[in-house]
């Protein structure tokens, strides 16, 4: 972290989000793959980003620097020299014979290591370009902004010629409408109840989560100092039409009621594997679910630029605990994991749990400072067992330098659990790229086909149903 001076005017303090996600248990990079159809012209590249929204975003052209008084700042840099951020790899990033995904997850792996930091001395962001396998890889500190900004600013930046520029279609609060039967004042009064009741349930778990309750050990769990693991990276691989299809068999069911009850299904395929019989059936493993906070259901192009926006830029993510329950895989309806997921997720949404989340933190951070807030962060972190994010990516195709990409996966920094999951969605695909501790989680592949299986599972079990 660069500690020059930066007293202009027109610098702009880092906001308490980012101050925390700059501290060093949480220092988060976004790593996002991108895989091209064709062989990667560098020159193209380069033409493509200098003209792109990505350089005019103040962020990507700023520094972090720190003022006279030690606070944190964002500092201009007019000129940004593309090439300090394009790191070009000719040869293969990997000796052993293997094909292009797996080279790229092991690629990816070893800069998951939380030991892996971006220089301070030029703006907080990197292209990887890996010639051998037709991938480029962004890295992007999380102090610029989050999934939903970084996706954002794709779009825009390497949207295709002919593509409809209809945000709202591609980018979503994922929110869902309320669907409670009741109306008139007493449907209003039992609603409010539920949300307060729900709201102070969950608040008081997540203050005992930062401080004492701690899942018990299972074959997935990690600890203090995990973070600094070596990684194994796999990918599980969805169809959005699968996916689709699968929550149409529980009514007001979404994507990610689907994607809980695949993780929960899997889950309980792989600890039967690894631990057979050692886990009653019912047993509960805590997460953390990632949740964006905006209120737009998509991103306005007018708006983009703004970084003080509420709309737009920025981090704007909550969290909460999220609960799933170990059965042996053969003993239930796939379908039975769905509709637990779905119960779940309908309270954690009736809640405020992930609006207190955040003002919370911008609370502690603010007046008790960001080591604070990042003790208690990394304390539910060490007391959970995985953590799982699910951004909606575009659904038209999206090139860079007049070349296609034909995947979208993205990942973070590792964290002190053993297991975390981010799932993008992208041209009627959805990777979920499963970063693991290898000494903890030695396969993710099988892992990874678990989930696959799952799907297949549910999908199977919806087209039988009536």
């Amino acid at each position: 972290m660069d500690t020059s001076a930066a007293d202009d005017n027109s610098d702009e303090p880092l906001t308490p989000v980012g101050r925390l996600l700059l501290q060093p248990e949480m220092n988060q990079i976004i790593h996002c793959a991108m895989g091209f159809k064709n062989s990667i012209d560098i020159d193209a590249v380069k033409s493509h980003l200098k003209t792109s929204l990505l350089l005019s975003h103040p962020r990507f052209s700023s520094l972090m620097l720190r003022d006279s008084r030690g606070l944190q700042h964002w500092h201009n840099a007019p000129n940004v020299d593309l090439d300090r951020h394009i790191i070009v790899i000719h040869n293969p990033v990997t000796t052993s014979p293997v094909d292009h995904e797996t080279a790229v997850n092991e690629y990816l792996a070893d800069l998951s290591t939380s030991s892996t930091r971006l220089s301070a001395n030029k703006p907080l962001w990197e292209l990887h370009l890996l010639m051998a396998h037709n991938c480029g890889i962004f890295r992007i500190h999380h102090a610029l902004g989050d999934g939903v900004s970084v996706m954002s600013l794709f779009l825009e930046s390497f949207r295709t010629r002919g593509s409809n520029g209809n945000e709202e279609k591609i980018l979503g609060r994922g929110r869902r409408k309320r669907v409670n039967g009741e109306k008139g004042w007493w449907g209003l009064l039992i609603r409010l109840v539920e949300m307060l009741w729900f709201s102070l349930v969950f608040l008081v778990e997540n203050a005992m989560r930062s401080l004492w309750l701690c899942d018990q050990k299972t074959a997935i769990s990690g600890g203090d100092g995990v973070e600094l693991w070596p990684r194994k990276l796999a990918t599980a691989r969805f169809r959005l039409e699968d996916m689709k299809l699968v929550k149409k068999a529980v009514p007001n069911a979404t994507i990610n009621d689907v994607l809980v009850g695949v993780v929960s299904s899997g889950l309980s395929r792989y600890l039967d594997h690894q631990t057979p019989n050692a886990l009653h059936d019912g047993f509960r493993i805590t997460g953390l679910a990632m949740v964006n906070l905006r209120e737009q259901p998509g991103l306005q192009v007018s708006n983009f630029l703004e970084s003080n926006s509420e709309s737009s830029w920025g981090n704007k993510f909550g969290m909460f605990l999220l609960p799933i329950y170990y059965h042996k895989s053969s003993d239930l309806d796939p379908l039975v994991y769905l509709k637990r997921a779905k119960l779940v997720l309908d309270r954690k949404k009736q809640s405020l749990e992930a609006d207190f989340s955040y003002k919370v933190g911008c609370f502690l951070i603010t007046y008790f400072g960001a080591k604070v807030a990042s003790w208690l962060l990394y304390r539910m972190v060490c007391n959970t067992s995985f953590t799982i994010s699910n951004i909606i990516g575009p659904q038209e195709a999206i090139a860079i330098g007049g070349n296609l990409v034909t995947y979208l996966r993205v990942n973070t920094c590792s964290l002190p659990q053993a297991l975390t999951m981010h799932m993008v969605s992208y041209a009627e695909r959805a990777d979920l790229q499963i970063l693991v501790a290898k000494d903890i989680i030695p396969d993710p592949t099988f892992l990874a086909k678990c989930f696959e299986e799952a799907l297949l599972d549910m999908k199977e079990a919806a087209s039988s149903q009536p």
